[in-house]
């Protein structure tokens, strides 16, 4: 199960131009209407309507058991509504829920039915009707059907983040009940079809009679859990130290080939810790089991303790062909220092990712250069002529080069900690933005404000890695600091836009489209999801481009347009990525041989071995 969020579900918008379909009947002007068990973006479904089950899994893995990891570095959560910025959302507060369609971990935009029974299309796309399942169940037992989707839809298209409400106001002109299992959605005219039908069919499908008899109100927390019709139900909690998911042993659909050998724990649990050390050191001692390591220091000199070393955790490295997450800083433009693409280039040259790499990383990191890191999308050398048809017209919204030079690339430093070469650089370039260094050492403006900056951060792990960039940018003149917050007042002060950089993750998926809005339109320049506040007009005709691409060529040139243009106006200092899931855990866990391209999978399609299990705990591995 992958963690849910608004942007997570608006990225995995991609229309269809290809399904193991057949034509079932005609519209009144005699267009074809397409009846299937899924839709597709570029290419035809791998799977035909009679599968078994998905290619990746282990059909016959045993069910039972626990998996549970952590969640470092947290303040906990206070409520069970993911929906809403106000407050903190549980783990997996969303997982509780189904959509009408659901992705796999092995193909690209492509989605197949799983609260539908079928769904009926015209070859304009023009309108999407579901033909939903009639034994879908909420947990509760109470039938789910098209009034619950409706229900669903209205309350995203009202009270769902703003950027979201903008996203299906712009999609969507009706939706409409025809009967208690049908519901049809009719698109707005003139918007590019390619997104729409998994857009709608994507979204979350919640019980509106847990809304009307829990006086639920999607705007603000929740001290209840959602009653959803996912395999999983909420178990318990203790508020800010764990949560629990159990797995409903009634769920209605488990019998179906798209779940079958998936959802295989009894009980998924999550941890909460402080920080990355209180949590390593919980997993040394087995108070949970599986871990995802994200800290290079750890991972390269830590896992050397007694438990690995008898044999009872074991240590992975598995591919990940996902698009790298973006990881990154971003500065705020909506302040006055960072207005200046000048100011922005000095900061970004100051960051020594190779002496980091080296010196910290142990050599683990590549460089993120692209939004679409780790991808064909990624732009690379200069734009191809197809790429300046879609440039030259917002030429003038864009930063000189863009249309000339080679994508931008992360600046490259030398061995030592401070690089002389892009301190130069960076100072020629203050200084021609008129911030000069005075008797003081610090930099100013004509009118005598300090160019200062403050990184925000709620990571301790993180202070070894801003901390030298920090040094580095007080050798420019800069007066930069690392501030260091608890994660509640990271999130507010992030969610309010008081800060100058913070640490975000910008990366996009394989198949873009109207998701982007969220992080780079400036309608959504107030949004959380657009922490930098970017407002161009030329990044928004761009992402109308990639929206409206109905072929996989046309996406990879608008893509690349974009991407490149993104680059070009260095709002971001990049950081770093691993194409590879470093893992760690108690050996009670069997997986398939070949992991899916797109998914680690854990929680969905690994099993609980239980002649495994109780080794461990006859060798008094496990609490």
């Amino acid at each position: 199960m992958r963690r849910h969020t608004l942007a997570a579900l608006t990225l995995f918008l991609a229309g269809a131009t290809g399904a193991m379909a057949q034509e079932s009947s005609g519209t009144d002007d005699g267009e074809a209407v397409i009846r299937a068990h899924g839709i597709g973006v570029f290419d035809e479904l791998k799977l035909p309507a009679d599968f078994t089950h998905l290619p990746y899994v282990n059909p016959d893995a045993p069910k039972g058991g626990e998996i549970a990891q952590s969640i470092p570095n947290s303040t906990g959560f206070d409520n069970y509504n993911p929906f809403t910025f106000r407050g903190r959302a549980a783990a997996l507060s969303s997982s509780v829920l189904e959509s009408v369609l659901t992705g796999t971990a092995d193909e690209v935009g492509a989605a197949y039915c799983l609260l539908c029974e079928s769904l009926e299309y015209p070859e304009s796309r023009d309108w999407v009707i579901f033909n939903l399942r009639p034994e879908a169940r909420f947990s509760d037992g109470t039938p789910l059907t098209a009034h619950d989707v409706l229900f669903s839809y209205e309350q995203l298209r009202d009270k769902g983040l703003s950027s979201f409400r903008v996203v299906i106001a712009q999609q969507v002109a009706s939706a409409e009940v025809l009967d208690d299992h049908r519901i049809r959605f009719t698109f707005t005219p003139d918007y590019p079809r390619r997104d729409v039908i998994q857009g709608v069919g994507s979204l979350p499908v919640f019980s509106r009679q847990d809304f009307e008899e829990n006086d639920r109100d999607l705007e603000q927390p929740m001290t209840k859990p959602f009653i959803g019709s996912a395999p999983y139900v909420f178990d318990s909690a203790d508020i800010n130290r764990k949560v629990v998911y159990r797995r409903n042993p009634d769920y209605w659909g488990a019998d179906l080939p798209i779940n079958r050998g998936r959802y295989n724990f009894d009980r998924i649990r999550f941890e909460y810790f402080s920080d990355y050390d209180a949590a390593f050191e919980a997993f040394k001692a087995g108070e949970y089991t599986f871990r995802r390591e994200v800290s290079s220091i750890i991972w390269a000199t830590r896992y050397n303790f007694p438990a690995l070393e008898r044999g009872w955790v074991k240590q992975e490295t598995l591919h990940d062909g996902n698009v790298a997450s973006g990881q990154t800083w971003v500065l705020n433009l909506r302040r006055p220092n960072w207005q200046d693409i000048r100011v922005r280039q000095a900061i970004g040259l100051m960051f020594n990712f190779e002496w980091s790499n080296q010196a910290l990383f142990y050599g683990l990191y590549d460089r993120v250069n692209s939004i679409w890191e780790n991808s064909d999308l990624a732009a690379s050398g200069p734009p191809s002529e197809a790429e300046l048809a879609l440039l030259e017209p917002v030429a003038e919204h864009l930063p000189e080069g863009v249309l000339t030079e080679d994508a931008v690339m992360a600046p490259v430093s030398g061995e030592r900690q401070l690089d002389r070469r892009n301190l130069r650089a960076a100072a020629a370039l203050l200084d021609e933005a008129g911030w000069t260094v005075g008797d003081d050492g610090v930099r100013r403006n004509g009118e005598g404000r300090r160019l200062t900056l403050e990184i925000l951060n709620d990571s301790q792990t993180f202070d070894r890695v801003i901390n030298p960039f920090v040094e580095n940018l007080r050798a420019l003149g800069v007066d930069a600091r690392n501030t260091r917050v608890d994660n509640a007042e990271y999130e507010n002060r992030k969610r309010s836009h008081n800060f100058d950089m913070i640490g975000d993750h910008l990366g996009q998926g394989e198949i873009p489209g109207a998701g982007l809005q969220q992080y780079f339109g400036s309608a959504n320049v107030g949004d959380v999801f657009n922490p930098m506040g970017l407002a161009n007009p030329a990044i928004d005709r761009l992402i109308t481009h990639v929206e409206a691409a109905d072929s996989r060529e046309e996406l990879t040139t608008a893509v690349h347009a974009l991407d490149r243009a993104l680059r070009g106006l260095h709002f971001w200092v990049p950081q770093w990525y691993n194409a590879n899931h470093l893992v760690a855990y108690y050996d009670q866990y069997g997986r398939p041989d070949e992991l899916p391209p797109y998914a680690l999978g854990e929680m969905d399609f690994w099993w609980y071995d239980a002649e495994k299990a109780e080794a461990l705990r006859a060798a008094g591995a496990l609490r």
